[in-house]
């Protein structure tokens, strides 16, 4: 019996610990993680640069609204011509019926022009976790030293519809255009908006 309130004292602390989502003024969590070909990726790896985190699932309708509409892809080819380098990571866990492997996230994102650096495989969602990632899409700016400067929602648009990417507020744009001018970051945690991460 006396097991039972350590046992509930951890599912406790997991919970709380999903719940808290990483968030502005925090260091990024140090990951590693497959890509899309089975090459181990580490946030590490890109100290000294802007990154940028992307959680994604293509079965998501926020998701779709933001690729259908080339939205995401534009903004991937904007920053990643700017040295940038932009990470998208599906944390669907493998048990999940949403699961997609490497090969089936390589033709999605192929069929919609992304040009993201990596695509990340986070099938024990371990990698989700730990930054807590709520939604798809769900957002993170990362700093050269390694320091989170916006978390949260794409845009102010919270909708599935894609004509409104055209009017909305981008907030990883105006977070990146500021950070890279050495600006402090206007509105660093906004909270996202999306489908929930299958874990």
């Amino acid at each position: 019996m006396r097991y039972i309130p350590i046992l509930t004292a951890l599912s406790l602390a997991l919970a709380a610990n999903v719940a808290l989502a990483a968030s502005a003024g925090q260091a990024a969590p140090d990951f590693s993680v497959s890509d899309s070909a089975g090459k181990a990726v580490r946030l590490s790896d890109y100290q000294g640069k802007f990154v940028v985190l992307e959680w994604t699932n293509p079965d998501c309708p926020f998701v779709q609204k933001h690729y259908n509409s080339a939205n995401m892809p534009a903004l991937q080819k904007e920053w990643g011509a700017k040295d940038v380098v932009w990470l998208t990571v599906n944390s669907t866990n493998r048990s999940s019926s949403e699961f997609k492997t490497g090969a089936q996230m390589n033709a999605w994102m192929q069929a919609h022009g992304a040009a993201q650096k990596a695509v990340l495989i986070d099938g024990d969602s371990a990698t989700g976790m730990k930054y807590a990632a709520k939604t798809t899409p769900h957002m993170f700016v990362i700093d050269p030293k390694g320091d989170i400067v916006y978390a949260g929602a794409i845009d102010d648009k919270r909708s599935t519809r894609p004509e409104d990417t055209k009017t909305a507020t981008n907030y990883v744009r105006v977070a990146l255009n500021e950070a890279m001018a050495g600006k402090p970051v206007t509105t660093p945690n906004t909270t996202p908006y999306g489908c929930t991460v299958k874990y």
